[in-house]
């Protein structure tokens, strides 16, 4: 029996029991889920506590969820004014209207709402540029959004406006002539689909709106885009139709509750908490300085702060250091160890121990262009390295 086939039994064994051990799940996924038979997503979903442990209870949760993340999207994505449930239009202009001052005004939340929007809007568009996913249609789209006539669809709300603008020449008195008229084009990253499709950058674009709007003493921090899009490619390429048909609720309920475990890295006030960036910045000195003093000295004789590399490290979970697949295999590891961020700090101080020959060969420019730009490297490697850290051992998935 092949090493890939003997782990898919194990995974089929462990998920298939009534009452799933999570100790024994969480010690397959630490070595890597198999991209097989979708068993990433539906580990993740359980790794994340979104899914219960007992099997039977997953119905359940899952119609419970879905349908509190429908009524999320009827009562958060409004506009003042628009028709009801009922096809009327709401007249709200003698009490409210867009000049409105007042701080209780629908009108003067919904103009916030768009500049909390227009930063997601930017983001989301330029999300994983290597790789077209993000924007193809979706399979799903929310007919109550795509077939409301663009009048919920989140993107028309900070959409550019594109201005004609032309040359002129003076001729004789007051006589003008036109010799040039050129129309400047937003760059747009990722185009909307038309009416009654979306792409699956628009979808993301909601989900981080509704975690705003449900969140606002956190809000929208650039950065999040890079935390929720590797869990939804992961659930919206599910084989199961089932699942995937439903990959945004679930995405917005794991997104959550991963980052009701990393919001310290989000927020500037908890910056020196014990889970604060700073604080994990600090760790991973300590670690690089007891596993490898002679590259710490080396970094520290140069006056190359963690700051300058380590943090967009640990606050997107290494999301832009590697291609997208090994994303997602350093997030199996990292999803499934009891101490997930200590096993984060491990993992980045393997990666710096790793490129110990050069940073002790190169001056301050070169170290700081080499971590902030890390080298391809076998992501089997650098989990390998961090395991060997943490006193554990690694297979190979």
């Amino acid at each position: 029996m092949s090493i890939l086939r003997k782990r898919l039994y194990e995974f089929d064994d462990a998920l298939n029991a009534e009452e799933i051990d999570l100790i024994n799940l969480k010690r397959l996924c630490f070595h890597g889920i198999p991209d097989e038979g979708g068993l990433r997503p539906l580990c993740w979903k359980l790794l994340l506590n979104y899914l219960p442990s007992t099997r039977a209870s997953w119905s359940e949760t899952l119609i419970r969820k879905r349908t509190l993340y429908k009524t999320f999207i009827e009562d958060l994505i409004v506009t003042p004014g628009e028709a009801n449930s009922d096809g009327e239009r709401v007249d709200v202009t003698l009490h409210d209207h867009p000049l409105n001052l007042n701080p209780d005004s629908k009108w003067q939340t919904y103009f916030k709402d768009n500049e909390v929007l227009l930063q997601i809007d930017k983001d989301v568009r330029r999300l994983c540029p290597d790789i077209s996913f993000f924007q193809q249609g979706t399979d799903y789209p929310r007919k109550e959004i795509v077939n409301a006539n663009g009048q919920r669809r989140l993107h028309h709300r900070v959409q550019h406006t594109v201005l004609r603008s032309a040359n002129v020449e003076r001729k004789g008195l007051g006589i003008t002539k036109q010799i040039a008229v050129s129309i400047r084009k937003a760059t747009e990253d990722y185009a909307p689909l038309a009416e009654g499709g979306e792409a699956h950058w628009e979808v993301l674009e909601r989900i981080l709106f509704l975690y705003a709007k449900l969140n606002p003493g956190q809000g929208y921090v650039q950065g999040m885009n890079e935390i929720v899009g590797p869990i939804y490619h992961a659930f919206a390429c599910d084989p199961d139709q089932n699942w995937r048909e439903h990959a945004e609720a679930d995405t917005f309920f794991c997104f959550t509750n991963l980052m009701s475990e990393i919001r310290d890295f989000f927020i500037k006030s908890l910056d020196e908490a014990e889970f604060g960036i700073n604080s994990m910045m600090g760790k991973l000195t300590t670690q690089v300085k007891v596993n490898d003093p002679e590259v710490w000295m080396r970094l520290h004789q140069q006056e190359l702060c963690p700051q300058y590399y380590s943090f967009r490290w640990l606050t997107l979970l290494l999301s832009q250091e590697f291609p997208l697949p090994d994303v997602m295999r350093i997030w199996d590891s990292l999803f499934a160890d009891e101490n997930r961020f200590s096993f984060l700090i491990h993992i980045c101080c393997a990666m710096i121990l790793l490129l110990r020959d050069q940073l002790l060969a190169g001056d301050f420019a070169t170290n700081v262009k080499l971590l902030q730009n890390f080298p391809s490297v076998d992501i089997q490697i650098v989990l390998s390295k961090a395991a060997a850290l943490a006193g554990k051992s690694l297979n190979s998935s």
